[in-house]
């Protein structure tokens, strides 16, 4: 062997001992990242916690923002968050209430100051303050009448006007904001809580309160880091439009040592992606190769297919826990085509539900006949469905006036000396395959009775913003309910319809009574009975056409330990997974 020869072995044994060692792990699985990617179908409409529309904004900011009491998703029992403990609640003798906290003395700002009743004062002028564009929450905090201050800063009680029975509920679950980051100038300092339960044009027109709202109510409040600040565990960092916002893990949060108090102070990830995929086709594909962790709402095609695949199986689980969920089609009452209920009791026969629920959601999904949950004991099981039927249909469209006069083979009627054509346009979230299929057939269907619709799609955003403001004939919506009594006010009572959530304009004094009637009646048994004459005048009045309540879909990777699906949305807790030891880095 020559010189040269031996210098070459000598290089490539030492070449294939760093290569062993090296590799020596190379069989070993790759640590997994501590941090969970959540599919998101759209952008969410902002992050201001009083603010916001959709309900997947509510669930990514509850990572960053903390109330005084929220629900344990596991059990559905109230737990304490910043407060010490549930409130202490007492009946005065003219029938109001007295509702007393304490804070945690452990809970405190990002600056390290402590969070005191005067943080929560704050937080509620936000939320009365006339001008700031909460009106979709401000009738739930109505009751509370003014704020009661002692020697100790962490304590305070809530004076209650009147009875109310989400009184506990709605005094535990307002955001509560640092008044140093939402309002370095101290405007709403001049005012109290009663000041602001007045009404009139006088506040509203008052300059700290217009002041101090534009600045709320601006856009750096809804997604520019630095403005969107609160006690939670995570900070928001970063907001790629269409693609993506991330969250990261505080370091040496304050709830850090009351991990095993409640489910609530689970925060294991150290960062939180919510990635926007607007297609679901492809969101499911990146599902399968591992680009994201969780996907809720996974249409019923797709959630039924998944366990066929061989990669699906072996990376997530999948669960469908019974959802608080109802999905509806609203119709536009203040328009004088649909301002007769047999024409709306029409278009209720017109919409084929049941093949709906077979041929679109897949069988996962619950008919119903109204706003309150089948689960509940004030669901009206004496109203039964309207049943798909076009003679039905023709019968009332008939009845109501409406005919094909020109022959032109739409159904036409004179309006106020015009004469108009049946048309109708069908408005959805762009993205949501199933709400366009469910256009589709109900477009069909309308077709066959003289009725011309068009199904359209609309941006999220958009779509958001019309449904609001009342710019639409027809919409598929839904509402995520609570396991807690229904307050009705917020979606049916006629003061909701500008600027709350009554976006078809259903209601009169009778049904605006009733609400009100539900709100202070904290006996269950006569509530309920409210409750079913409530639903029998929403089944005649069909300002909303009910179809049902689905069952969750949601895929979670298997590489957190203790995943699991919970009935309320979103039907995960994100912040509590934990990677399995095995896997972490």
């Amino acid at each position: 062997m020559t010189a040269l020869s031996s210098k070459i072995n000598t290089l490539l044994l030492i070449t294939l001992s760093l290569f062993i060692f090296s590799c020596g792990g190379s069989k070993k699985k790759k640590a997994a990242k501590n941090q969970v990617i959540v599919h998101e179908l759209s952008d969410v409409d902002m992050l201001n916690p009083t603010n916001y529309q959709s309900a997947s904004g509510a669930y990514l900011f509850s990572k960053i923002h903390q109330t005084l009491l929220s629900v344990d998703f596991k059990t559905l029992d109230i737990i304490p968050v910043l407060a010490k403990s549930r409130p202490q609640i007492e009946e005065t003798d003219e029938g109001q209430l007295l509702i007393t906290y304490e804070i945690r003395p452990e809970a405190k700002w990002d600056n390290g100051q402590p969070i005191t009743a005067k943080d929560m004062e704050f937080s509620l002028k936000v939320i009365k303050n006339p001008k700031v564009d909460c009106h979709r929450i401000r009738p739930y905090f109505e009751f509370i009448d003014s704020m009661i201050f002692y020697d100790d800063p962490m304590k305070f009680t809530f004076l209650c006007k009147e009875k109310y029975i989400l009184a506990e509920v709605e005094t535990g679950d307002f955001t509560v904001l640092p008044k140093h980051i939402y309002d370095p100038k101290g405007l709403m300092e001049q005012f109290s809580i009663s000041d602001l339960n007045r009404e009139g044009n006088e506040l509203s027109a008052n300059p700290a309160i217009v002041e101090f709202a534009n600045e709320y109510n601006s856009p750096k409040f809804q997604r520019e880091k630095g403005f969107i600040v609160g006690s939670g565990p995570y900070e928001f960092v970063e907001w790629q439009t269409g693609q993506r916002i991330t969250l990261i893990r505080k370091k040496n949060w304050w709830g850090d040592a009351l991990t095993s108090e409640n489910v609530r102070f689970e925060a294991y990830p150290q960062k939180l992606i919510y990635e926007t995929i607007n297609d679901h086709a492809t969101a499911i594909t990146a599902l399968k190769a591992q680009k994201i962790d969780i996907m809720r709402a996974i249409p019923p095609k797709y959630f039924t297919e998944l366990p066929q695949s061989e990669k699906f199986n072996k990376n997530f689980n999948s669960y469908s826990p019974m959802a608080m969920v109802y999905a509806y089609l609203g119709i536009n009452t203040k328009l004088p085509k649909f301002s007769d209920k047999k024409v709306r009791h029409a278009l209720a026969h017109l919409v084929d539900v049941d093949k709906i629920i077979k041929t679109i959601e897949y069988g996962l999904a619950q008919r119903v006949i109204g706003p309150v949950h089948p689960v509940k004991s004030g669901y009206n099981k004496d109203i039964k469905p309207r049943d798909y039927n076009i003679d039905k249909a023709k019968s009332l469209l008939a009845e109501a006036g409406w005919e094909d006069s020109n022959g032109n083979g739409t159904l036409d009627k004179m309006i106020d000396g015009e004469l108009v054509e049946f048309t109708i346009q069908y408005i959805y979230n762009s993205g949501n395959d199933r709400r366009k299929a469910t256009g589709l057939i109900f477009q069909e269907e309308c077709r066959k009775v003289g009725i011309d619709v068009t199904v359209t799609p609309q941006e999220w955003s958009v779509f958001l913003e019309n449904t609001k403001n009342h710019r639409f004939e027809m919409y598929y919506g839904a509402w995520v309910g609570s396991p807690f009594p229904n307050d009705h006010k917020q979606i049916y009572h006629t003061d909701s319809y500008n600027g709350g959530s009554n976006y078809v304009g259903f209601g009169n004094a009778e049904t605006d009574a009733l609400i009100e009637e539900m709100r202070s009646e904290l006996d269950e048994a006569k509530r309920n009975e409210l409750e079913k004459e409530f639903q029998e005048i929403l089944h005649d009045e069909a300002a909303y056409i009910y179809m049902f309540a689905p069952k969750e879909r949601i895929a979670i990777h298997n590489r957190f330990e203790n995943a699991d699906a919970y009935v309320m949305r979103p039907g995960y807790w994100e912040s509590g997974l934990k990677v399995a030891s095995s896997q972490a880095e």
